[in-house]
């Protein structure tokens, strides 16, 4: 028989957060979700407000955090996370990473919780190591468009180890390569959802640069896998967890094409500024302490997200 525990996740009306609340609930545990919707969605969560088991609290996380009765794991996810979301908010993601980190580690030791940060490939930067190892310190513009979002979850990486080492606390850190599903935004500014868009609506697949850059596309359901076997694990360093399976853009581009049946041509954009040429992740931490390995194969999941989109499009 499941002990029912009780998880806050940060950020629960998001992409990745709802995931991990419908993976929690049906795990048969208590679930407190708190976003405060700068980019999240309420239509994520939209079916678990009947669920007894489920609470929603409208906080932005950047203040203090209060939560009562016995809370056993704090999950931060709380963050603009694509390029259109921390460009428009600068100043908000670079709050979320650092004070709102602080408060949900504060609300963890409070309640004597285990704490997982949601962080990211972005701290490696445009990586002159490949593939990206957690030894790796990155190759980050703390001065340019994207340092926003690569300096917060770096700062938010320090402050979590600054807890454990300072207050014993169990903190976990995963860094999240790119990963995609049902449930990520129509216009959201990465790739998938964006070559998905414009594919099903006839427009062009926009490729910035010559699209040799590169990227490793993890479906979120093997994710939210690798949190839960790290959130049990005695595992206190960084982990990455994502699918070493690297892919061009353009060649992302043209299956997508393939796979959704559309006519859209493919036209080329200037790089953005710090765009990183390459990303995959050394997963070998994972299995070694975890056991992990991602299950779905790249056109399994677009078929799944792909069916997403058309039925969203419909609905618009």
């Amino acid at each position: 028989m499941t002990i029912r525990k009780t998880y806050v996740v940060t950020g629960g009306g998001g992409f990745l957060g709802s995931h991990l609340c419908d993976r929690f609930l049906e795990r048969g545990h208590r679930v407190i979700a708190i976003d405060n919707f700068l980019t999240g969605n309420e239509k994520n969560i939209a079916h678990l407000k009947r669920n007894s088991a489920f609470q929603l609290i409208r906080h932005d996380v950047s203040k203090t955090i209060r939560v009562s009765g016995r809370v056993h794991y704090v999950l931060h996810f709380a963050s603009p996370a694509s390029p259109l979301d921390y460009l428009e908010f600068p100043i908000q993601t670079l709050k979320v990473g650092s004070l709102g980190t602080h408060n949900a580690l504060g609300l963890a030791k409070d309640k004597e919780a285990v704490f997982l940060l949601a962080s990211t490939s972005e701290v490696y930067g445009d990586p002159l190591v490949h593939p990206q190892v957690e030894e790796y310190w990155g190759n980050v513009n703390p001065v340019g468009p994207r340092g926003v979002y690569d300096e917060a979850k770096r700062f938010a990486e320090a402050l979590t180890m600054a807890y454990y080492r300072t207050h014993k606390m169990n903190t976990k850190i995963i860094r999240i390569f790119n990963t995609y599903g049902p449930r990520m935004r129509l216009r959201d500014g990465r790739a998938i959802p964006e070559f998905l868009s414009q594919a099903l609506t006839g427009k062009p697949l926009t490729v910035f640069g010559d699209g040799t850059q590169t990227r490793s596309l993890c479906y979120i359901s093997d994710l939210v896998d690798g949190i839960e076997k790290l959130l049990l694990s005695s595992v206190n360093e960084p982990v990455n967890i994502g699918n070493p399976n690297e892919i061009s853009m353009l060649d992302l581009a043209k299956k997508i094409i393939r796979l959704t049946g559309s006519s859209s041509p493919i036209v080329n954009k200037a790089l953005p500024v710090d765009d990183p040429k390459v990303r995959r992740p050394d997963i070998t931490r994972a299995q070694k302490y975890l056991s992990w390995n991602p299950k779905v194969a790249l056109d399994e999941g677009l078929e799944h997200t792909i069916e997403y989109f058309r039925e969203a499009l419909r609905k618009k």
